[in-house]
């Protein structure tokens, strides 16, 4: 019997469409995948911010989560806010039963107007309970800064920041240097075997922002779930999303940050 290669999001719903849950979904879609979702907080947001969190509960996220893994079984697995630590615990207990599925985890922990999205405690179980159980955790400088206890300014710090956070437990790190100022934006992988990786792209002039940590992890999901290696992924991924910036980026949504462009080039739905 024919399917479709699927992928779940366990994340935040953004109202402005841009970010969290629907930009996973849209990403999904835009790269041939059946994405599927669990919910974890309603946000209260538009392009100029948020302005209020409700968290789901976590025995609803959790069942969220079994139903589609009991199902659907996708292919590989996004993970996006998680406000509380409760939470944060439900899916690790789900991800213990269901190993082998690759993991992506983008530990959003402010939003880009800097509101803090995720409680005190909830960072700590993330580090002793989640990580280890992830492929790849991808911060930006704000939440490597945060995970790290190192203020980043240069690519160096980047290195240093991807080192130290390796330490508490993760198999993987991309540091995310999106907002270091200068023409060229670098990102940096580092995994527990000791492989380094600079990803280097140009810098483009826009507002038009709202949501690519969103996008990004989300296309590396895809394409995992697609069959590609980890690396390979990140850079496809990489490559998708400065893309869908460049097609987005004179296009004016809202009066903040506005959104990526996910449907650039879609491809058709892909069935195995």
């Amino acid at each position: 019997m024919k399917k479709y290669i699927s992928t779940l999001t366990i994340a935040g719903s953004d109202s402005s469409g841009g970010a969290g849950i629907q930009a996973d979904l849209k990403t999904f879609a835009a790269l041939g995948c059946f994405g599927t979702s669990a919910i974890t907080a309603i946000t209260v947001q538009n392009t100029l911010g948020v302005t209020g969190i409700h968290p789901v509960p976590a025995a609803v996220v959790e069942g969220q989560i079994r139903a589609v893994l009991s199902d659907i079984k996708p292919s590989a697995i996004k993970i996006g806010m998680v406000h509380s630590a409760d939470t944060v615990r439900a899916i690790v207990g789900v991800l213990k039963d269901y190993p082998g599925i690759p993991v992506i985890l983008d530990p959003v922990m402010v939003s880009s107007s800097g509101r803090m999205l995720m409680e005190e405690e909830t960072i700590t179980v993330l580090q002793e309970l989640l990580f280890p159980l992830v492929t790849l955790v991808t911060p930006n400088l704000d939440e490597a800064g945060i995970l790290s206890g190192i203020s980043l300014h240069t690519v160096d710090d980047m290195k240093a920041a991807a080192a130290r956070i390796l330490e508490t437990g993760c198999n993987a790190v991309l540091v995310k240097g999106g907002h270091l100022s200068g023409s060229k934006l670098y990102d940096v992988y580092l995994d527990k075997s000791g492989l380094e990786h600079i990803i280097t792209s140009n810098a483009i002039a826009t507002n038009n922002t709202h949501g690519t940590g969103c996008t990004l992890s989300s296309a590396i999901t895809a394409f995992l779930a697609r069959g590609m290696e980890l690396v390979a992924a990140i850079e496809q991924g990489s490559v998708y999303m400065h893309t869908a910036i460049e097609q987005g980026m004179d296009v004016k949504t809202g009066e903040g940050h506005g959104p990526v462009n996910h449907f650039f080039d879609p491809v058709k739905q892909i069935i195995i």
